[in-house]
């Protein structure tokens, strides 16, 4: 989850563990209704486990570790990205704090559906979204840097967690989404958003899991992996 982008600041937090329970209290204090939105365990990527994961499902956090041929191929991949207009409908931030993936993530995944959910008004994640609404992706970065609030809730869910905290890890967070009938990879530590293609509401779990078996096919040799969906409740 350590940042390599050449305007990363200093700054670095313990990084979240993967685990729904920490996830969910972590949104929901920050402002999600627990009767609105859940996370949960995306047990595997076959048809008959995806079909497991309560629907409709909103978006998904991928959990993979960082390798050399993982940063090759981002560097490779930015000198695309930067050439390249997106939608100005994707919500995205860059990461410019270590080990702040997990939060990102979860930032970019509910930043990107704010239409289909309620924030409690006056909410840490209402009033985030409304004032960084028009602000660029590296001004969203830094606002998010210098948010103490946001920090303290992150170390507060990071003590949540079933296993001992360290700055020293090899994992990074990314989310993925529907956007105007498009798949996006969002990830802060990438130049922009990475289009996969076209999805929909109703497919984006099994699309997003075809886009997560070809970087998992990349590594074969590591199971350090995790996947959860962002589902609402009905």
């Amino acid at each position: 989850m350590a940042t390599v982008d050449e305007s990363s600041s200093a700054k670095r937090w313990l990084p979240l563990e993967a685990n729904p329970d920490v996830m969910n209290q972590f949104l929901w204090g920050l402002g999600l209704a627990p009767d609105e939105v859940e996370c949960n365990d995306v047990f595997g990527l076959d048809d008959e486990l995806l079909e497991m994961v309560p629907k409709p499902v909103l978006a998904v956090l991928f959990l993979y570790p960082l390798t050399k041929k993982s940063e090759e191929e981002r560097i490779e991949q930015d000198k695309e990205i930067k050439d390249k207009v997106h939608s100005d409908k994707v919500y995205f931030m860059k990461q410019t704090v270590g080990n702040a993936c997990g939060t990102i993530g979860l930032l970019h995944a509910i930043g990107n559906i704010t239409s289909e959910i309620k924030l409690s008004e006056g909410s840490f994640l209402d009033k985030f979204f409304k004032t960084t609404a028009k602000m660029s992706p590296m001004e969203r970065g830094r606002f998010l840097e210098n948010d103490s609030q946001i920090e303290d809730a992150h170390s507060a869910a990071v003590t949540a967690g079933e296993t001992p905290a360290s700055e020293d890890v090899n994992t990074h967070f990314i989310c993925l989404a529907c956007v105007n009938g498009e798949l996006y990879e969002l990830d802060g530590r990438k130049a922009g958003p990475v289009s996969h293609g076209a999805s929909s509401p109703a497919t984006l779990l099994k699309d997003a899991a075809k886009v997560i078996k070809k970087i998992i096919e990349k590594n074969p040799d590591t199971l350090n992996f995790n996947v959860m969906a962002i589902s609402k409740r009905t």
